[in-house]
């Protein structure tokens, strides 16, 4: 199968309908519906079920569709890389995140000087998993990666960046605790917890002095937008990090005491060759880090 049927196919996904598709693509039905056919011919598989309505996907569509779209972003980023002209560096660096103070501080002032240099190269932003990110780095998807320390970098080259993540308590203004400067592990042995997996398997031990079994956790979670409607209706506390969060109505961060923080790093593969933008911006990271 080739770049250019797998677009087609992806097309199809996205629209539904072949014959929406086929507008779209500025190609006829009857061209459209006979590669959809090779296709499945060719895959022996059953990509499609197909309703008066609509066109839905099979199990086997799916996972099609999800490599058709690591694939065609993958030609799509290598097609750019080799578009440099002279002296006019273009090209796209893909990036891949949580959401943290780096995020929000560190990433930003580094884009905007590489921008400022370089109008002509495009950046992707994804929000992620720490898993998902190392994911996306070993397949190519993307070029450099923002993560939470402790992280084991063996895999990787890296640059730690100078922002820290402080966490802390999210929860609404007016309970009892918002009315503390900071949150201590007395303050929390009864409570129901939500919790982040960061801090379940690293820093919670050590900030509740080792001793977790008895807590009240009701409920652990990846990304903060997933634990902040618990906290509106009441359900929980969340530890959180103070660089991931938006302003929410009605909830309040409180720190934690002892505090507890971590670095991040900017991360790329090992031994993976780059393209001259992403090695622009890792010099530009590098410089400015070490600043």
């Amino acid at each position: 199968m080739g770049l250019r049927v797998l677009r087609y196919y992806l097309a199809v996904a996205r629209e539904e309908n072949i014959t929406r598709a086929a507008e779209v693509l500025h190609i006829t039905q009857p061209t459209l519906s006979r590669q959809m056919a090779e296709l499945e011919a060719e895959l022996n598989t059953k990509l499609f079920d197909r309703t008066n309505r609509k066109i839905v996907l099979t199990e086997a569509g799916m996972l099609l569709r999800r490599r058709a779209e690591e694939l065609v972003s993958l030609a799509e980023k290598t097609e750019l890389e080799f578009k440099n002209s002279g002296e006019e560096l273009t090209g796209l660096i893909s990036i891949g995140s949580g959401v943290s103070a780096v995020v929000s501080g560190n990433l930003p002032d580094l884009i905007q000087i590489y921008s400022n240099k370089y109008p002509h190269v495009r950046f992707e932003l994804h929000t992620g998993t720490a898993a998902t990110i190392k994911d996306q780095l070993g397949k190519g998807l993307l070029d450099v990666g923002i993560l939470m320390e402790p992280v084991e970098v063996g895999k990787y080259d890296f640059i730690r960046l100078p922002e820290k993540d402080v966490w802390g308590i999210l929860m609404p203004e007016d309970d009892p605790l918002a009315q503390k400067t900071n949150i201590t592990p007395a303050d929390l042995q009864t409570l129901p917890l939500i919790v982040s997996w960061r801090i379940v398997e690293r820093e919670a031990k050590a900030w509740f002095g080792g001793d977790t079994d008895h807590l009240n956790v009701i409920c652990t979670y990846d990304l903060i937008d997933n634990a902040v409607p618990l906290v509106e209706r009441r359900l929980g506390y969340a530890f959180v990090i103070e660089g991931a969060l938006k302003k929410y109505n009605g909830l309040v961060f409180r720190p934690l005491y002892p505090e507890v923080s971590n670095t991040s790093v900017l991360v790329w593969k090992k031994y993976q060759p780059s393209s001259t933008a992403v090695q622009k911006f890792v010099e530009l990271a590098r410089n400015a880090c070490n600043a």
